[in-house]
C-alpha cells in the first residue's frame, strides 16, 4: 500500500475514532485490502453535486468523520465570511440510510460553533432546502441525499445564502478549511444544541403556496381536473409534497405507485432509483397503461429530479428523455405566458451546455434570450443573482431530468415540475391534443433534435486515471472529422479555448474552467465528452438533428436519426 495512503490508515487507528470503524478497518486490512486502499486514497470533495460517496470508514467515504469535517469546515468558512452577524443554516435530508444521522451531525457540528440552525423535522424535497434558506434569511444550509444514485451512497450538498449550491470561490474556500482540520479532534461534534429549533409544517406550506403561484392557467386546469395522473416518490421524499401540491393545484385524479410509496433508503423495487431508467419506472409504466393514464411522473430520492412516461403516436407508453422533457417545459411557459399576456421583454430560460441545442431555437421563436451554463443549477442559480433586477428568468433545465420553474428557489425542483407538467398536460389535452403530439408540432416548427447519453463507468482509484487519459486521448488526438462529418469547432472548457481543429484559430471561452470537451460537427451534431462529478463515469453526449417536414415522417426521421448517434458512437469506437 503506499505510504501516504498507510499514513491515513494509521490515523484512523490511532486517533479518536470509535471502536467499530477501527475494527472494520482491521477486518479490511486482513481480508480486503484493495477495499481499504480504496477507502483512504483521497478525500471526499465537493464536485458539481458536492460531497458524495459510498458509505462507510475512510477519507473517501461517506461517515460520521468525513461529515464533521466537512462541517467544521463549512462552519468555519461561514463564520469567516459573515463577520459580526448571527450566522443561520437549514438542513434537510432524503430517505437513504443514514440521511437523518447525517443530518443530525451536521446539525449538532454547527450548533457547537455558535450557528443558529433551522433542522427539518423529517425527510424532505431538497428543493424545499433551497426555499428555507432564502425564507428564514440564512446564510447557507446542508442537505443530506446522493440524489439518484445507488444506495450504498449518500452525499452532502451545501448551499450559500442566495440558496443555491456552492459556486467559487465558495466551493475551494470550504474546501481548503476542511483540509486545515488535521483531525476529527478539531471538530466541535457536541454542545450549545439550544442553536437548533426544528422546522416542518409552517416551511411545507409556505412553499406550496409559493409552487402554486407557478401556475399559469388554473383555470385550464378546473376544466381538466380528471386528468388521469400516475406518480411515484421511488420510495423517496416526493411522497411528503407532490400528492399535496398536486391536490393544491386542483387534480383530483391522482394514483400514487404503491409498491414505491414508502420512504425506503434500500430502494428495494429498483435497482437504481433513478427516474432517467426504464427499469425504474417499469412498475409506473405498467399502471399508467393499466389506467390508461395521460402522464406518468417520477421523482428521484431527494425530489429534485423529474421522468414522465406519455403515450407516443402509436399509441405505446414510452418515457421521455431529459431533454425532451426540458423542450416541452420550456416551450409551456413561454407559449401559455404569451398567450396569458404576461410575457415580458427581458424574459430569459437558461441552459448548460450539454443540453438540447432545440432550446435556443425555442427561445428565438419567442424572441426570449436563452443562455446555457456549466452543467450543474449551482451555475444557472448563479446567472440569475447575476441578471436579477436585469432580465427575469423564467424557467431553466438541463438534459439529466432537471427543472426550476421561478426565481424563488434556486436549485433544481421536481415537486413544481410535477405539477407544471401536469399542468402543460391539461393544457394539450384541453385542446385535444397529448404531450407527445406536442413534441412533434414542436420538432416540425423548430427542427427535429435527438439527443442521446452513453456513460462508461470506470471505479476506483484505477477508474479515475483511466477516465483522466481517455479525456487527454482526445486533447491530444483532435479529430478532424467523426462519421463522414468534418469537425468545425473543439470547444475545451479546460483550457477556455474555442479552437477550429483545420487551421488553429481559437477564440476564449467565456465560462469557468471545467473538464468538458465539444466537438461541433458539420452536420450540425454536437458530442461532449464529460467525466461526472458525482460519479466513478465518464459521460458522452450525442445530439443530432435533422428537419421535420409532417408528423407522418416522424418515425422515418427518427429512425435516420438513430443511424446518425449510432454512426458518431461507432467511429468513436465507444461500443
Amino acid at each position: 500500500m503506499d505510504s501516504a495512503i498507510q499514513q491515513k490508515v494509521d490515523q484512523w487507528l490511532q486517533g479518536n475514532y470509535d471502536p467499530e470503524t477501527k475494527d472494520t478497518i482491521k477486518q479490511l486490512e486482513k481480508n480486503d485490502p484493495k477495499q481499504l486502499e480504496d477507502a483512504f486514497y483521497q478525500n471526499l470533495e465537493f464536485g458539481t453535486g458536492g460531497l458524495r460517496g459510498i458509505m462507510g470508514v475512510g477519507t473517501n467515504r461517506m461517515n460520521k468523520y468525513t461529515v464533521g469535517m466537512a462541517t467544521q469546515g463549512y462552519a468555519n468558512y461561514l463564520i469567516q465570511s459573515f463577520p459580526g452577524t448571527e450566522v443561520r443554516v437549514a438542513i434537510a435530508h432524503d430517505s437513504r440510510n443514514n440521511s437523518r444521522f447525517f443530518a443530525e451531525t451536521t446539525a449538532h457540528v454547527f450548533a457547537a460553533n455558535g450557528i443558529k440552525v433551522f433542522l427539518f423535522e423529517a425527510l424532505r424535497p431538497t428543493p424545499e432546502l433551497s426555499f428555507a434558506i432564502r425564507t428564514l434569511k440564512c446564510q447557507g444550509g446542508v442537505v443530506c441525499t446522493a440524489s439518484h444514485n445507488p444506495k450504498e451512497y449518500n452525499g452532502y450538498k451545501a448551499y450559500w445564502n442566495d440558496g443555491g449550491q456552492l459556486v467559487p470561490p465558495h466551493d475551494k474556500n470550504v474546501i481548503k478549511e476542511v483540509e486545515k482540520i488535521a483531525s476529527v479532534d478539531d471538530v466541535k461534534w457536541t454542545g450549545q444544541d439550544e442553536n437548533i429549533t426544528i422546522i416542518g409544517k409552517d416551511i411545507d406550506e409556505q412553499y406550496i403556496e409559493m409552487v402554486k403561484g407557478l401556475s399559469v392557467f388554473p383555470e385550464v386546469i378546473e376544466k381538466q381536473s380528471d386528468l388521469k395522473i400516475v406518480y411515484t416518490p421511488i420510495h423517496g421524499t416526493g411522497i411528503t409534497l407532490v400528492p399535496l401540491v398536486l391536490e393544491r393545484f386542483g387534480f383530483k385524479n391522482v394514483t400514487i405507485v404503491e409498491e414505491q410509496k414508502t420512504p425506503d433508503g434500500n430502494f428495494p423495487t429498483v435497482e437504481y432509483p433513478n427516474p432517467e431508467e426504464k427499469e425504474t419506472m417499469s412498475i409506473g409504466l405498467q399502471k399508467a397503461k393499466a389506467l390508461d393514464a395521460d402522464i406518468l411522473l417520477g421523482t428521484d430520492p431527494d425530489a429534485d429530479r423529474v421522468g414522465i412516461g406519455v403515450k407516443n403516436n402509436h399509441g405505446e407508453w414510452v418515457l421521455m428523455n431529459g431533454n425532451q422533457t426540458a423542450v416541452l417545459a420550456f416551450n409551456y411557459l413561454l407559449e401559455a405566458r404569451k398567450e396569458k399576456g404576461i410575457a415580458q421583454a427581458n424574459d430569459m430560460i437558461i441552459t448548460t451546455i450539454v443540453t438540447t441545442g432545440m432550446a435556443d431555437e425555442l427561445a428565438k421563436g419567442y424572441g426570449v434570450n436563452c443562455y446555457r451554463v456549466l452543467t450543474g443549477f449551482k451555475w444557472i442559480a448563479e446567472l440569475i443573482r447575476e441578471k436579477e433586477g436585469k432580465e427575469t428568468y423564467i424557467i431553466g433545465g438541463e438534459e439529466s431530468f432537471g427543472l426550476m420553474i421561478g426565481d424563488k428557489i434556486r436549485d433544481k425542483d421536481a415537486v413544481s415540475a410535477v405539477a407544471l407538467l401536469c399542468e402543460m398536460a391539461a393544457y394539450e389535452k384541453n385542446k385535444g391534443k397529448t404531450l407527445f403530439d406536442k413534441l412533434i408540432e414542436l420538432y416540425i416548427k423548430f427542427g427535429f433534435y435527438k439527443e442521446k447519453l452513453i456513460s462508461i463507468t470506470k471505479k476506483g482509484m484505477d477508474g479515475q486515471q483511466q477516465i483522466a487519459a481517455m479525456m487527454q486521448q482526445y486533447r491530444d488526438n483532435l479529430p478532424k472529422e467523426i462519421n463522414g462529418s468534418k469537425v468545425v469547432r473543439v470547444l475545451d472548457y479546460q483550457s477556455s479555448k474555442s479552437t477550429d481543429p483545420h487551421t488553429g484559430e481559437a477564440t476564449d471561452i467565456l465560462l469557468p474552467k471545467s473538464n468538458v470537451l465539444q466537438f461541433r460537427l458539420e452536420d450540425g451534431s454536437l458530442i461532449s465528452a464529460r467525466p461526472s462529478g458525482t460519479e466513478p463515469k465518464i459521460k458522452f453526449y450525442f445530439s443530432v438533428r435533422e428537419q421535420l417536414s409532417s408528423g407522418a415522417e416522424f418515425d422515418a426521421t427518427d429512425k435516420k436519426l438513430d443511424a446518425k448517434i449510432d454512426g458518431i458512437i461507432a467511429a468513436m469506437q465507444l461500443q
